[in-house]
């Protein structure tokens, strides 16, 4: 059961709720592309978090982050200075219970709070999976939009680290893929991870942010200090080409820019990567329009091939550009197995696996 300390945390929101739609629109976010004018300064990707949350919280007297361990900063810092400088009430710890983080954070956005919730590892996030699912993304169709939850926010740390193993690597998209309501949200780098999250907060429906944990250091880019937003569900095409089509997301995106690196350099082809940044509602526009142009496609996850969201993007391409196919679709995958520990060099889809599949798409 959560403490009495939440309660009390709950009921002072009451006195400072404000209605999200009325509060966004003052905030001045920049809703493209684009920069806001200002400074930038150097920041990885758990940098670029803190740097949304930070914005988030002054901005919004509303807004509150809770979850395991977010009071002194988090397991990969992303919190850290937040508390001292926003206040116990607004940034605070609870039981280590993922039902219990979800249902608090459905319960703060309907009274219309910014909820912000950090599952501490995406592999936890199942025990609030009914939460999600069942209450977060149907709150608004039972009650003929009479309520929402629209203001609830769930981050999550995500993907292979190195080092994980079982319990510390998963890829869970495809989950929540498949459930209305919901939008699912995974960044490839600092820019996009500070530009998508603010984006995730300000959207009138919940959302589940995925942070590729093995980027958070690795990541390094100039980023603004103020607000600005990328909108959802739109895929960006990071390269163009004409001859395969590269569509991944998160870690994987940098993968496939090696591979395509690769191809052009050995093979001479010319492949188009996008990434598709939002994996519910995804971008079918512009990577079918792709996929006409090139007449062939490769999409690599680290999640298990089957049922993954690969599935699903190769099942709707298939549909719309049958015709403008050259080969069959390809996908370069996670074994359907559990996350292995000393065999995770064997298990992700690297540049060799992706690079073997491209050879096989042109020679088709």
């Amino acid at each position: 059961m959560f403490s009495t300390s939440l309660l009390r945390v709950g009921s002072k929101l009451i006195g400072l709720l404000l209605t999200r739609k009325g509060h966004f629109n003052t905030l001045g976010l920049r809703n493209d592309f684009g920069f806001p004018p200002g400074p930038t300064t150097k920041m990885n990707l758990f940098q670029s978090v803190t740097s949304a949350l930070d914005n988030t919280l002054a901005s919004d007297p509303t807004a509150v982050i809770f979850g395991e361990d977010v009071a002194f900063g988090g397991v990969f810092r992303c919190t850290v200075g937040l508390r001292d400088k926003y206040g116990k009430d607004r940034v605070f710890n609870t039981p280590l219970c993922e039902q219990g983080i979800v249902g608090f954070g459905i319960g703060a956005a309907v009274a219309g709070a910014t909820a912000i919730a950090e599952i501490q590892f995406a592999d936890y996030i199942y025990p609030a999976f009914d939460q999600i699912v069942n209450e977060a993304a149907k709150y608004r169709y039972r009650s003929g939009n009479l309520f929402d939850c629209g203001n609830l926010t769930i981050r999550a740390p995500w993907g292979c680290v190195g080092h994980g193993s079982l319990y510390h690597s998963q890829s869970p998209e495809a989950f929540f893929a498949h459930c209305p309501g919901i939008k699912v949200v995974i960044p490839r780098g600092p820019v996009q991870c500070k530009g998508l999250l603010l984006s995730c907060i300000a959207d009138q429906n919940p959302c589940i942010f995925f942070e590729p944990k093995i980027l958070y250091r690795a990541a390094v880019e100039q980023v603004p200090t103020e607000a600005y937003t990328i909108p959802l569900s739109q895929a960006e095409v990071i390269q163009e080409g004409s001859d395969v089509t590269l569509v991944a997301w998160g870690t994987q995106i940098h993968v496939l820019r090696e591979v395509a690196n690769m191809a052009q350099e050995k093979l001479g082809v010319s492949c188009e990567l996008i990434d598709l940044q939002t994996i519910l509602p995804w971008d079918t526009e512009t990577v079918c329009k792709s996929v006409a142009k090139t007449g062939r496609l490769l999409i690599s996850h680290e999640a298990p091939i089957t049922g993954g969201f690969a599935a699903e993007i190769s099942s709707t391409v298939q549909e719309q550009c049958f015709l403008n196919l050259e080969a069959p679709i390809a996908r370069v995958c996670g074994y359907d197995t559990p996350f292995p520990h000393i065999f995770e060099p064997f298990y992700i889809p690297d540049k060799w696996k992706c690079f073997d599949a491209i050879k096989k798409l042109i020679s088709y």
